[in-house]
């Protein structure tokens, strides 16, 4: 200070600490001006790599480091202002000082990890995108409590009093929001077991529930049903009900029986070989699956056979395309060889014939 007013011996010395404020405020301004200029002419180099953790990493750290940069000069024009003027106001500024750097260190870290979320939920083969933000969440909730506890013990409080206030109170959360927490643990389940994931058709035989997911939250999950109307359900449902999973079908059935009548028996054997012949040669049909055409049954007004055979589509359009188009061969088939396929009849047998004039009679 002393070389300062040697240098600038026209500035009055009750007003030279606002010039000492002024200097480390601009001083600031122009390091948190050319630090972000160094940081975006990295981060330029740094697109080019090939490697994504070098950016996360930087666009991470880019906010937070401006915010450092004011905390610390702020805190220095601060510690001027405060041995001149002893105002006790300005005491706690090296607590703030601390408390904000802590914060933005909580703020770099919860960047990096949303970072890394989106890197191995778009580059990732290993991880899918469902369990990265599942572990995501996680993370962040675990920096989020330990730096609220840190920066707690920073500002004069005991830790170990607080954990203690919070082990009692979280045994009465605990009974008060019991709902609320099964819901999570239902949630975090349904991340990491992945019955299900946003897109997937499902549905329960326990329950009511049929539909497309739509979201996977932490209370409860949406789902739109097949009338574009949204269901909500608690995520605690799922780990007391069956869920059927359509989507995840590796292929779809076709099973059918088809009556002929008993005049046709004749042609069965003949028809159920076409048929089959027609369901190999079918190109969207799988023949590597199981696939049967046998005659079944004899009926009351039919003799029966059935179609057991599976599609390549798991689409539900499409397989209905296909099936039709099966069914429509089948019945070609059935007309070539001068058969019709049956439907309820019923006929009557008398044990003494009637002839006309006995009726008339």
């Amino acid at each position: 200070m002393l070389e300062l007013e040697q240098l600038l011996p026209g500035i009055n010395k009750e007003w030279f600490w606002i010039f000492q404020v002024f200097a480390v405020v601009l001083l600031t301004v122009v390091a948190n001006f050319f630090m972000k200029r160094f940081i975006f002419k990295m981060l330029l180099k740094l697109h080019k790599t090939k490697t994504r953790w070098d950016d996360i990493v930087v666009e991470a750290m880019l906010r937070p480091t401006g915010w450092i940069l004011w905390l610390v000069g702020l805190s220095l024009a601060t510690d001027v202002i405060y041995l001149e003027t002893q105002s006790p106001i300005f005491t706690a500024s090296g607590t703030i000082r601390d408390v904000g750097i802590l914060v933005c260190m909580a703020w770099f870290v919860l960047a990096f990890i949303r970072g890394a979320e989106k890197e191995f939920s778009d580059h990732s083969d290993s991880i899918d995108a469902h369990t990265a933000e599942a572990i995501s969440k996680l993370l962040r909730l675990a920096i989020i409590i330990t730096a609220a506890l840190v920066i707690l013990q920073t500002l004069g409080f005991s830790v170990s009093g607080v954990l203690a206030m919070g082990g009692i109170g979280g045994i009465a959360i605990g009974f008060a929001a019991k709902d609320l927490l099964a819901n999570f643990f239902g949630g975090l389940i349904i991340y990491l077991d992945r019955p299900f994931t946003i897109g997937d058709w499902i549905r329960s035989p326990d329950r009511n529930i049929e539909g497309t997911v739509e979201k996977i939250g932490w209370r409860v999950t949406m789902i739109r049903n097949f009338e574009s109307q949204p269901i909500y359900v608690p995520n605690s449902i799922f780990t007391n009900i069956v869920v059927e999973n359509p989507s995840r079908m590796a292929n779809r059935r076709i099973y059918e029986t088809i009556g002929l009548r008993y005049s046709d028996l004749d042609s069965m054997n003949n028809i159920v070989s076409e048929v089959k012949a027609m369901l190999v040669a079918h190109e969207e049909i799988d023949a590597n699956k199981t696939m049967m055409v046998n005659f079944n049954a004899f009926s009351d007004s039919s003799v029966d056979f059935f179609i057991y055979s599976f599609t390549k589509t798991t689409q539900w359009v499409k397989f209905h395309q296909i099936k039709q188009d099966v069914m429509f061969k089948v019945a070609q088939i059935i007309e070539a060889n001068k058969a019709e396929i049956a439907f309820p009849t019923s006929s009557l047998h008398f044990e003494n014939p009637i002839t006309i004039d006995q009726a008339g009679r």
